[in-house]
């Protein structure tokens, strides 16, 4: 299977028109080459849906860590489900064929995530469809012959957006190009919870939702009950279907057998009150009558070297293990109690798997506001922003409260949904053998500018 296709290093131009160029008048002349020339001005640069292999586009950004794990999870899905029935290819179309804003969406999202309120007021305010819609009208007006050329580099049978900002100008390409009706488009929702409404579109097939809450929105914003899938956040297979046993996990990873454990992770860049929260359980879970722990802390610093530094050069009274960016989370969650976190919606829908009660210690406002409910009022975990309160509910899990400790695993077990990838894959898969195969064409639109 193919995951990806290093992008091209020739210029646009040479991408898309080969041996053709523009006159002044705009329309297309042959060069050299000979290849695809067409009597209506346009250019077939392949047909695809008749051979077996079929392509699948996914889109997604670095905007968080969230996009490019729900895409690789997908693709991961698709060769353990179909082998190579599919060939899969997972895409920043938006950085790879456009220009500023588009492709540096990664580099404005963690800036405004880093000034918190800022992210705050764009999210909002980006949200009546009025605004958004004349927005993105106005970025297609510039940028979709890009994106089109970028469609027509891996010509996909199939479409998968993961990503709130890779619905709309992709689907007005499908149309302009005629293929609305031939190529699938489907959504995959990666907010648990608080979606921003330019997840919804109503051109596509299926639009695959990771909890009620989020089909409800999805409705109320004109999506059609025979589009709407409610099957879960898609989750890496390795993950979802890992079989864990938490004493051999203890030994292999240098745990004590005997001591519950608490996981402490600030993400992949180590954010967040982690050292506050480390140092107060490094006090509440040492017991001080009795000279000895109650617990002991794994911390995940992510690639924050600083934040590992300062904790590794720190005098713990408890067993406590120090980690950058870990790549073995499974074996982690596996070999823990419950775990700290803020409210990213994939770290919260792994720790579900895993049976681990969550304390939550913050979000980012907008898309992760809404995690915090939907884990609480599930009775899988607990919200606060205290240090010292989250050191005192470890601690209380740990002795006096363990039966709460057992109930919330309890709950984060029902609320789970492991099979989520699985059952998105497979339904992906039902509406293309739904699909007769046929020969058509990617055409290169004469002027999207008029269009639109």
């Amino acid at each position: 299977m193919e995951v990806s296709v290093a992008s091209p290093r020739k210029s646009l131009a040479e991408k898309v028109f080969g041996g053709y160029h523009l006159g002044s008048n705009g329309q297309k002349r042959r060069g050299n080459d000979p290849h695809n020339a067409r009597d209506d001005g346009g250019m077939e640069l392949m047909q695809i849906g008749a051979e077996r292999t079929k392509n699948v586009l996914i889109l997604m950004s670095d905007t968080g860590g969230g996009h490019r794990a729900s895409a690789e999870a997908i693709r991961d899905a698709f060769q353990i489900e179909f082998g190579d029935q599919y060939r899969i290819f997972v895409k920043d179309v938006w950085k790879e064929y456009t220009g500023w804003p588009l492709n540096d969406m990664e580099g404005q999202y963690k800036f405004m995530v880093k000034h918190v309120q800022l992210w705050n007021v764009a999210f909002h305010s980006t949200s009546p469809r009025w605004i958004h819609s004349v927005y993105l009208a106005a970025i297609a007006a510039y940028y979709a012959r890009e994106v089109e050329a970028g469609l027509m580099v891996y010509k996909p049978d199939i479409i998968i957006s993961v990503h709130p900002l890779m619905q709309h100008i992709p689907l007005w390409v499908l149309k302009w190009q005629g293929l609305q009706k031939k190529v699938i488009f489907v959504t995959v929702i990666t907010d648990l919870s608080t979606c921003h409404p330019t997840w919804f579109h109503p051109w596509v097939n299926r639009c695959y939702c990771p909890s009620q809450e989020v089909a409800k929105k999805a409705s109320q914003d004109g999506l059609q009950e025979s589009q709407i899938r409610v099957y879960g956040l898609p989750i890496r297979p390795s993950f979802a279907r890992a079989v864990l046993v938490k004493d051999q996990l203890r030994e292999e990873l240098g745990l004590d057998p005997d001591l519950p454990a608490v996981l402490l992770t600030g993400g992949g860049e180590g954010m967040g009150p982690v050292k506050k929260t480390a140092k107060a359980l490094g006090e509440s879970l040492f017991d001080k009558e009795a000279e000895k722990p109650i617990g002991q802390l794994i911390i995940i610093c992510g690639r924050n070297k600083n934040l590992a530094s300062t904790l590794e050069s720190l005098e713990w009274k408890i067993p406590v293990k120090i980690r950058g960016f870990e790549t073995q989370m499974a074996k982690w969650m596996g070999a823990c109690d419950c775990i700290i976190t803020k409210a990213g919606p994939g770290t919260i829908a792994e720790a579900l798997i895993r049976g681990l009660p969550i304390i939550l210690n913050d979000y980012i406002p907008g898309q992760e506001k809404g995690n915090v409910p939907y884990v609480v009022n599930n009775g899988a975990g607990v919200f606060t922003r205290s240090p010292k309160e989250t050191a005192r509910i470890v601690a209380e899990w740990f002795t006096t409260k363990s039966d709460e400790l057992k109930k919330m695993s309890e709950n984060a077990l029902k609320l789970a949904q492991p099979e989520a990838v699985f059952d998105i894959v497979r339904d992906i898969n039902e509406l293309a053998q739904q699909r007769e195969p046929a020969n058509f064409p990617y055409l290169l639109t004469s002027s999207f500018t008029s269009l639109i």
